[in-house]
C-alpha cells in the first residue's frame, strides 16, 4: 500500500482515481527545450507542462518532484484540474499510472502522452498504433534482467520455469530467444484454472532450477501468490519476479526501476518531443536495482550477494554480450 512517504517499491496497479484537464498554448510545446531556458533566462514566463495525476497525493507529489529536479525552472509542471477537459490537440499530457491514461486517451485520442508507471504489456499497443503520438517510461522490468537475477543469486542454473496462462504465454517469447546467448533455457508450462494451477507448478519446479514469476496477473496475484511460494519453497526452488512488492510477499528477489531512473528517461523523451515534435518509442528506465528477500534466502540456505553486487553483475553481464555480438 501506498504510504505518506512514497518509495521506489509500490505497484502501480494499486493507483486509484484520476485527474485530466485542459490544454495551453500549442506553440509552447513546439518550441525546442534550449528555448525554454533561453525564455526562462530573459523574465519570461515559463510555459507549462500539464500532468493527469493518479489521484493518490503522495505518488503525484513523488513523480511530480523528481520531473522538476529533472526539467529545472524552464518548464512549469501543473496539474490538470477535475473540472477541466482537454479540448486542444498537439499538447502533451504526462499520465501517472494505467487508469489515467485510459481516461485521458478515451477523452481526447489526439492528445500526445507520455504514459508513467504503465507496463510494457498496457502501453505497447498504443505506441505501435499511433507511433510519435504515445510513448512511455516502463515500469516493469525486461524478463532478461529478471532470469539473469535468478542466475545471480544461483551460479550454477541452467534451465529456468515459467509458468502461464493461454492468454499470456506470448508475454515469454522475446526471453526464450535470449536466454541461450547466456547458457541458460526455459520451458513454459501453461495453467489455465485455480485446480491446475498448483499440479502445472510442481511439473514446473521439477523441470527449472527456479521459477520466474512474469507480469502475468491472472498467475501472480495476491489469492495465489501465497500457495506458489509454499509450493516453491517446499521443493527448495527460489522465485524471481515479478516485481519488488512481491518480495516483500515472500519472493526471493526481483529488479525494479527506481523512481529517479524513470523520471531521467520521462526527461529525455520530453526533451526529444520539445525539439522534434513527435515522441520517441517507450522505453526503459537506464537504471534497474534489485530488491532481495533477506529471511527468505536464510531460510533456504542460499548465499546472497548483496544488492549492489547483483545490480553491478547485471550490467556488466548484459553490457558484455552486447559488445560481443556487436
Amino acid at each position: 500500500m501506498i504510504s505518506s512517504r512514497f518509495s521506489d517499491t509500490e505497484l502501480p496497479r494499486v493507483l486509484q482515481g484520476i485527474s485530466h484537464g485542459a490544454m495551453v498554448l500549442a506553440l509552447m510545446f513546439l518550441l525546442p527545450w534550449s528555448s525554454f531556458a533561453s525564455g526562462q533566462s530573459g523574465g519570461a514566463t515559463p510555459p507549462n507542462i500539464y500532468i493527469a495525476g493518479s489521484g493518490n497525493t503522495s505518488l503525484d507529489q513523488h513523480v511530480t518532484r523528481l520531473l522538476r529536479e529533472q526539467i529545472g525552472d524552464s518548464v512549469e509542471l501543473v496539474f490538470i484540474q477535475n473540472d477541466q477537459t482537454p479540448v486542444m490537440s498537439g499538447i502533451p499530457v504526462i499520465t501517472i499510472g494505467p487508469a489515467t491514461f485510459t481516461r485521458i486517451r478515451q477523452i481526447n485520442r489526439n492528445t500526445p502522452i507520455l504514459a508513467l508507471l504503465v507496463e510494457r504489456k498496457f502501453i505497447q499497443g498504443y505506441a505501435n498504433r499511433t507511433p510519435g503520438q504515445v510513448s512511455a517510461v516502463y515500469y516493469d522490468v525486461p524478463l532478461l534482467r529478471q532470469a539473469l537475477t535468478g542466475k545471480a543469486i544461483l551460479p550454477q542454473s541452467k534451465r529456468i520455469a515459467l509458468l502461464a496462462s493461454t492468454e499470456s504465454v506470448e508475454i515469454y517469447e522475446d526471453l526464450l530467444d535470449q536466454l541461450a546467448e547466456y547458457n541458460l533455457e526455459a520451458r513454459v508450462f501453461v495453467t489455465d484454472s485455480d485446480d491446475q494451477l498448483i499440479p502445472t507448478l510442481v511439473r514446473a519446479l521439477n523441470y527449472g532450477d527456479f521459477l520466474l514469476a512474469g507480469s502475468d496477473d491472472a498467475i501472480y496475484n495476491p489469492r495465489n501468490i501465497k500457495h506458489i511460494l509454499l509450493t516453491a519453497y517446499r521443493r527448495n526452488r527460489i522465485v524471481i519476479g515479478p516485481s519488488q512488492a512481491y518480495v516483500k510477499a515472500g519472493v526471493l528477489a526481483s529488479g525494479y526501476a527506481p523512481f529517479p531512473a524513470m523520471a531521467a528517461k520521462a526527461g529525455e523523451l520530453l526533451q526529444t518531443y520539445f525539439e522534434t515534435g513527435t515522441f520517441p518509442e517507450p522505453a526503459y528506465p537506464n537504471e534497474f536495482r534489485v530488491e532481495v528477500n533477506e529471511q527468505v534466502a536464510r531460510s533456504l540456505n542460499i548465499p546472497l550477494p548483496s544488492r549492489d553486487w547483483i545490480s553491478q553483475y547485471l550490467d556488466d553481464l548484459m553490457q558484455s554480450n552486447q559488445e560481443d555480438s556487436q
